[in-house]
């Protein structure tokens, strides 16, 4: 019998907990890769700093070029 078959004999409840489960596998896989990303940009914009190449902005003026960008 095929997988999706089976899953059709499952009851309503059995059903929902089972596509619960597996969006939670897709997601949690996503939000792993989405959260290394992360982590390598951090590294990457920690490192610049320490080496004195990032340009640094204050949060009142990135506020004001968000503003200004949004118009």
């Amino acid at each position: 019998m095929e997988l999706s078959q089976k899953s059709q004999a499952l009851r309503p409840e059995e059903r929902a907990r089972l596509a619960e489960l597996l969006l939670d596998s897709i997601h949690h896989s996503a939000d792993q890769t989405i959260e290394q990303a992360w982590d390598e940009e951090l590294k990457r914009r920690i490192d610049e700093i320490g080496r004195g190449v990032a340009t640094l902005v204050s949060a009142k003026d990135a506020f004001a070029q968000v503003r200004c960008a949004i118009r």
